[in-house]
């Protein structure tokens, strides 16, 4: 279990409105006293055995949750902070972005929002420089923020590092391998078998995905449908408001939003809706894609 103490806090927040939000909720459940259990070990791993120069490969934060805590998705949702990795990276590497697997409702007392109770790989591509000397043995590092939350939250942050030889050749590291591998077959994806459509009219937002293809899988049963979860990956809908779903005869699925107070993504409204749609029994044909990744045109009325 890593341990932390107060100088190591820090909060990266997106606007002043989540930071009031953050604040009013510390107010009432922050405990400093209880920084040394924060609810999460959190490791950097190399999904490679070897750093092979000029070569990309990946690295991951491995974020594993003890039970009843959780952490943030990239975007949050109305409340919480997504973890991030500050990198120190010598001249001539390059790091690409932090990608989070898919997300889970997580509640923060009784507010919805979007993050990770399970143990989770969030992930980047590292390309080394092409002069790398095979024999040597290199640090990478950064600094990862979070916040981890349960009956009290606790922002953090820590710095991480991982040591590996530089060859002319690398295989697949055994134990961290398997884990990056199922958050790719996990992850988002669009996808031609569905067609979207959504209006918007005051501070309600209809979504309409309908089957576009045999590829398609269509929800049994209304109960199945009443599964599936919208993520906001912007914040223009509301991820604590209750969403409603209605499965049609031809497996249409007419979805009711509510558009969020503020827009914490930036002042002027978006032209699409961007969404990840989970539905665990999977979106294709053999229970395959469980998040399905959309971007319609919005049309206000």
């Amino acid at each position: 279990m890593l341990t932390f103490n107060r100088s190591q806090t820090h909060v990266s927040l997106g606007s002043s409105c989540r930071f009031l939000l953050l604040l009013l909720l510390a107010f009432f459940i922050f405990k400093p006293s209880a920084f040394s259990q924060t609810g999460l070990k959190i490791q950097l791993v190399s999904e490679t055995t070897a750093i092979v120069p000029g070569q990309p490969f990946t690295v991951g934060l491995w974020l594993q949750h003890q039970h009843g805590w959780h952490t943030y998705w990239r975007f949050p949702g109305i409340v919480g902070v997504a973890t991030q990795m500050k990198w120190n990276l010598p001249r001539g590497w390059k790091a690409g972005p932090l990608v989070y697997p898919e997300p889970e409702r997580t509640l923060m007392f009784q507010i919805k929002a979007q993050g990770f109770e399970r143990d989770v790989m969030l992930r980047t591509q590292i390309t080394p420089p092409a002069d790398l000397k095979p024999g040597q043995t290199l640090t990478l590092g950064g600094t990862a923020s979070w916040m981890c939350c349960g009956n009290t939250c606790h922002p953090a942050s820590l710095d991480l590092s991982l040591s590996l030889p530089v060859a002319a050749a690398a295989g697949l590291d055994k134990q961290w391998h398997p884990l990056f591998e199922a958050e790719r077959d996990r992850a988002e994806q669009p996808s031609a078998a569905w067609t979207s459509t959504v209006t918007e009219k005051g501070d309600q937002i209809t979504l309409i995905l309908r089957p576009a293809t045999s590829e398609a899988r269509i929800c049994k049963n209304q109960r199945e449908a009443d599964k599936i979860i919208a993520f906001t990956e912007d914040g223009w809908f509301d991820s604590d408001k209750p969403q409603t779903l209605l499965l049609h005869s031809d497996g249409t699925l007419t979805i009711t939003l509510i558009k969020a107070d503020t827009y914490i993504s930036g002042s002027t409204p978006p032209k699409t809706l961007r969404a990840i749609l989970r539905n665990d029994e999977g979106w294709l044909q053999g229970g395959k894609l469980r998040c399905l990744q959309i971007e319609p045109k919005i049309v206000r009325e």
